[in-house]
């Protein structure tokens, strides 16, 4: 009877012990460009807490990334922090001088996270690394590449097949590829390069192709008034305002994937992440192609990367660190790239069956990762906000006439190096 009682009494604590708490992994994630982001990331969370019951993952969608970086800031300062989020690869400097985050290093302690560490493309890693340690894991990453409408080309005379290799070409074709109607209007341009919401990338892109990067690898100068880059900077007045293939003044960002999918422009410069939204909104056949060189070809990374906050308790570390394995892993990292456009961040993702096989039957989701191997860190510095504004406006000042581009760049560089000079 005894016995029988201890074991009533055991199977009732044990059925009215309290469930184990799961670990609550919240981040923040940026919506910047198009495609089903938000249902994709959805998805993924939902799959991995299925496979990690003990781990509940809270997307926060906080608009673009500015907007990400300034939540996730002011969460931090009000003693809310996500214990993870998805910012810019470029907020690296910003988010050490507030110490606010820690190095996956310290956290990837088996062998197997040391590996899985050196797993990703080095041109991705560089945004992420600082003295030798790793505190952005890329993910939500890019290159900058020219999308061509092969239509527009057909009726202009055009090889549909063979996009620009150089500024040359792209002026002399652009030129052939402007359409205008009775009245003399232009209903469609023969390249647009979006100089709105990120113009500092789109020139780091000229100025690469020039011969020349925009900052150091330290973070703490700046070559704005360098002459290959006001160079750089004059061709793209140039397009608009001397060989008219291009509207003079600025371009949106946001709109300008529409204008090229309505027929609005032959051809545009813009991120691979965009590339799934135009796949399935074109109504014409388009190529995809490195962007067009000066001196040489050249694109900066771009994009976002996970980033681990130093407010967090060991559980929330060890469930981040799951969470990030998790969803890049070969598999997802392919999966991610088919359903957004962005890069594959590591080599054997692209050795998937999935991955190889939609490479081979739509060749334009693999452009963005072959120009890896002309590829620049994406601008970045200390005081990188102001830093970057600094040429926003500049270029501003220069697209739309205000300024000359040489006067323009060697007034921002004046004011980087004030900026920049404690860190040196």
């Amino acid at each position: 009877m005894r016995r029988w009682f201890a074991m009533l009494l055991a199977a009732l604590c044990v059925a009215v012990a309290p469930a184990r708490a799961a670990t609550e992994l919240t981040f923040y994630y940026p919506i910047a460009v198009g495609g089903p982001l938000t249902k994709v990331i959805d998805g993924y969370a939902r799959e991995f807490e299925k496979a990690h019951p003990d781990i509940k993952v809270n997307p926060i969608y906080a608009g673009n990334y500015d907007d990400a970086r300034i939540k996730a800031l002011a969460a931090l300062k009000a003693g809310q922090s996500a214990p993870l989020s998805v910012l810019f690869s470029i907020d690296i400097y910003e988010l050490l001088e507030q110490d606010a985050i820690v190095a996956w290093d310290d956290v990837a302690a088996s062998a197997e996270d040391k590996a899985w560490l050196k797993s990703f493309y080095p041109a991705l890693m560089a945004n992420g690394t600082y003295k030798g340690k790793v505190y952005g894991i890329p993910f939500q990453r890019s290159t900058i590449v020219l999308y061509w409408n092969k239509d527009a080309f057909k009726e202009a005379g055009l090889d549909p097949d063979k996009p620009p290799a150089n500024w040359d070409e792209m002026v002399t074709m652009a030129t052939k590829l402007v359409k205008k109607d009775a009245a003399g209007n232009v209903t469609r341009w023969g390249v647009m390069v979006p100089s709105t919401g990120y113009a500092y990338w789109m020139f780091q892109a000229f100025a690469r192709q020039n011969g020349h990067d925009l900052m150091n690898r330290e973070g703490n100068a700046t070559n704005y008034a360098h002459p290959d880059v006001i160079a750089a900077l004059q061709f793209w007045r140039d397009l608009g305002a001397k060989h008219k293939v291009m509207p003079e003044g600025t371009v949106e960002w946001g709109t300008l994937r529409q204008a090229f999918t309505e027929g609005k422009t032959a051809m545009m410069w813009h991120t691979t992440g965009n590339l799934t939204a135009v796949r399935d909104s074109a109504k014409f056949p388009f190529g995809v192609a490195m962007l067009p060189a000066s001196k040489q070809r050249g694109s900066p990374t771009g994009g976002g990367n996970f980033y681990l906050f130093k407010k967090t308790t060991p559980e929330e570390r060890k469930a981040a660190l799951a969470f990030v394995k998790w969803m890049t892993q070969p598999e997802r990292a392919a999966d991610w790239s088919m359903a957004t456009g962005y890069v594959a961040t590591r080599p054997d993702a692209y050795e998937t069956p999935k991955l190889k096989a939609y490479a081979a039957s739509f060749p334009q989701a693999v452009v963005a990762r072959d120009q890896f191997q002309y590829a620049t860190p994406e601008l970045s510095t200390f005081q990188t906000g102001r830093v970057r504004k600094l040429l926003d406006d500049a270029i501003q000042a220069a697209l739309t006439g205000q300024k000359p581009p040489a006067d323009a760049l060697k007034a921002a560089q004046q004011e980087a190096d004030r900026l920049l000079k404690p860190y040196r």
